[in-house]
């Protein structure tokens, strides 16, 4: 209760002190970027064409400022938008001016928006700096679109928000154009909000060049949503009216398991998933046996640490308005981590019955989000059901005060709770306090957490403090964290909480505290082939529940950006390791517990990626506990624009260690082949050799769009042993047909 009243006490403070500043800086800011929209009466054919008569009529905006490589100046190439609306749509009409053909990495659907010559739209309809919509689309016309929630300093956009919008693009020897028309049904805002936040983004991949409408520091991302300018109306917008999608699919399997001795086997699955409006801010979604069959495999790693890897949520349902879940805590340590839905404690699927999520805006200021997912069960394991609740209130002007309550229920019968009582619920609340500075350049966090289990009162916490600066030279960042032994996460993820003792085959719990600092100092040149000089000083110290020393590691960087868009690294770090127990990376003796001290460093390099062959080379060596370590990674890639992409992934670790602990050689091969016929069929196929994993995979997916948000897929997997070499384990083929039905 001290750390919560503590809390509000300094939001308080900081409201008061920093409010007025704040409203000034933005007012004075939109200010200068305005543009007015205009209502249309004829109607507007979305082919890429601007030669229709109206879009003279409308606001225009021609003044781009330069993002990157550098945010002085004005960009090589200049890039002119109109924007006007009527009942249903608001359109873009944009003419970027080009020297030669454009540079097209990709033709595939929500491939993001670097790599390819495009122009992004940024709207954020309530113009709260908080939450907005991304809508790319390259100058072939393939499409992406996100949401921007806050905060977004976990990554860059996912793009796993689908929604239905149009665009068109048309090629000229001088220039290139977009048309865009984005239904008003498909945002969410308010009617009585005459101002919205607007940015464009301007890609020019042949110059290595971004720009943006306002005027963005180039510390900041490109679709930083405080530095967005205004778009003005002169009347309400039109009402969206009522929106309802339904996404019904059906499948058709073959499979077999010879792993499990399972026969070859036909099948036949359906289900469905539904998007429903509930006003113009707030959205339900629905899902009944969801199928996720067409999402693309994890990219297998080689794991030489002593804990589990994370690996990034993919499947579509779970990505939307994700951070209003996923975003609490800090990278290691998620209470609530999707992937813990649909698969049991050993990673076995496990079938999702049926869903629904609520999230949006209540007020303006406020977010919400409600999930409730039902899985079944399978064999042994029981049918379960996750409950997530989490409520978003900004306060400031880009702060927010965040709460969040999670249940997993576990329906096992009475004679299994008293056998195993912690196995039937575990449960998580938590409230964090997240500050920035209205120009984002001052942060901090502020966090407690606390699970409940059968039986467990003590220890059972997690605690979070930090504080960041991002300067335009320097950013620095702070991080001080206390993790419970019994704080469990049944919908989680925490990095370091499992140790694995290799000598009894078993796996303690072991809480930890740790500091984590970091200082980044950037150097831009002003003449010459380096855009900038990177160095950094990375220092993570951890340490058991008694206070003594668990870990500690130091690190040193420097690295190159290239303006023809290569880089090149070094690296240099010593570890402290005081092993709690045994562990061991190779088929010999485990290594004994007790203190490591061991040093490593590495250098690499990838040239321009935009020549038709690029490769990536980072060599690497040293020591690992009381072992000897050297490694090796190369990707060498292909790329005949617009329509192949190929890529070829190559790592090779050796690990020798002194007497009975062995050694071992770990092979990770892992080619990949694009074909983008068009913007509607797409055919990938992706192959992983990984002797780590002892696992052969071949995933190959042919997509066929065969209307807007419509799609037809057809995979193939399969999956073999490295040793003994290409033993089958199992192979399934998968038809699936799914149709985008707005209501």
């Amino acid at each position: 209760m001290r750390l919560i009243k503590k809390i509000i006490l300094l939001i308080a403070i900081f409201n008061c002190y920093f409010a007025q500043a704040q409203n000034a800086s933005i007012a004075s800011f939109q200010k200068d970027y305005q543009i007015h929209i205009t209502k249309i009466e004829e109607p507007i054919k979305i082919d890429g064409d601007l030669s229709e008569a109206v879009w003279s009529t409308l606001d225009t905006t021609s003044a781009f400022w330069r993002k990157f490589p550098t945010d002085i100046g004005r960009p090589a190439r200049k890039t002119v938008v109109r924007v006007g609306y009527d009942d249903k749509f608001i359109y873009f009409g944009i003419t970027c001016f080009d020297s030669t053909k454009p540079f097209i990495g990709n033709l595939k659907r929500d491939i993001g928006h670097d790599g390819s010559d495009g122009i992004g739209v940024i709207l954020d309809p309530t113009n709260q700096k908080t939450n907005g919509f991304f809508f790319v689309v390259n100058a072939l016309n393939a499409q992406s679109e996100d949401q921007l929630p806050f905060p977004d300093s976990d990554g860059p956009p996912s793009w796993s928000w689908d929604n239905k919008w149009f665009s068109g693009t048309k090629l000229y020897p001088d220039r290139w154009t977009a048309e865009i028309a984005i239904p008003f049904k498909s945002i969410r805002y308010t009617a009585d909000k005459l101002l919205w936040g607007l940015n464009f983004v301007r890609v020019d991949t042949k110059a290595n060049e971004y720009s943006t409408w306002t005027h963005m520091p180039l510390n900041f991302r490109s679709m930083d949503l405080g530095y967005t300018g205004a778009l003005i109306w002169k009347q309400p917008p039109p009402q969206p009216g009522s929106n309802m999608v339904f996404i019904p699919y059906t499948t058709g399997n073959i499979t077999s398991d010879q792993e499990n001795a399972v026969a070859t086997a036909a099948s036949g699955n359906a289900g469905f998933d539904a998007k429903v409006a509930l006003n113009s801010s707030l959205n339900l979604d629905l899902t009944a046996n969801p199928d996720f069959s067409q999402i693309e495999v994890d990219q297998q790693v080689t794991n030489l640490t002593r804990f589990n890897i994370f690996f990034p949520e993919r499947r579509t349902f779970f990505l939307e308005n994700s951070d209003l879940f996923s975003a609490y805590g800090i990278p290691p340590i998620r209470p609530f981590y999707s992937r813990s839905i649909g698969l049991d404690k050993d990673g076995n699927k496990i079938p999702i019955l049926f869903g629904a999520r609520i999230s949006g805006n209540i007020t303006k200021s406020m977010r919400i989000g409600f999930m409730n997912m039902e899985t079944g069960g399978k064999g042994s394991y029981s049918p379960e059901n996750f409950t997530a609740a989490s409520i978003n209130q900004k306060v400031l002007r880009r702060s927010v005060i965040k709460a969040y309550f999670l249940n997993r229920q576990n329906f096992i019968s009475d004679a299994e709770k008293k056998l195993h009582p912690m196995d039937a619920y575990g449960r998580n609340a938590g409230v964090e306090f997240d500050y920035n500075n209205q120009q984002g350049t001052w942060g901090g966090w502020a966090s407690y957490h606390h699970s409940f289990k059968e039986g467990i009162t003590t220890d059972n916490n997690y605690l979070d403090l930090g504080g960041n600066y991002n300067g335009r030279n320097l950013n620095l960042t702070v991080d001080l964290s206390n993790v419970g032994t019994n704080f469990y996460t049944d919908m989680g993820y925490v990095q370091r909480m499992n140790n694995y003792d290799a000598a009894r085959d078993t796996t303690i719990r072991v809480g930890f505290k740790h500091v984590y600092a970091q200082a980044q100092y950037k150097i831009f040149p002003k003449k010459g082939s380096i855009n900038t000089h990177s160095f950094s000083i990375n220092n993570y110290i951890v340490f058991n529940p008694d206070n003594s020393l668990n870990e500690r590691s130091q690190e040193l960087d420097y690295n190159i950006q290239l303006k023809n868009t290569g880089f090149a690294f070094l690296f240099l770090s010593t570890d402290e390791t005081n092993l709690l127990y045994p562990t061991s990376f190779t088929n010999g003796k485990p290594l004994p517990s007790g203190n490591y001290l061991y040093n490593q460093f590495g250098i690499g390099y990838q040239t321009d990626f935009r020549k038709p062959v690029s490769i990536f080379l980072r060599l690497s060596g040293g020591d690992l506990f009381n072992g000897k370590y050297q490694g090796i990674r190369t990707t060498l890639a292909f790329r005949k624009q617009p329509h192949v992409n190929l890529a070829l992934q190559l790592e090779y670790n050796k690990l020798v260690f002194p007497g009975d602990y062995g050694s071992n050689e770990l092979f990770l091969i892992a080619p990949k082949i694009e074909i983008n016929f068009n913007t509607n069929l797409f055919w990938t196929t992706f192959m992983q050799y990984n002797t780590q994993a002892n696992n052969f995979n071949i995933n190959s997916r042919l997509q066929y769009r065969y209307k807007p948000m419509s799609d037809l897929f057809l995979v193939y997997t399969d999956n073999y042993y490295t040793d003994p070499l290409f033993r089958n384990k199992n192979r399934a083929l998968v038809f699936k047909l799914n149709y985008w039905l707005n209501l």
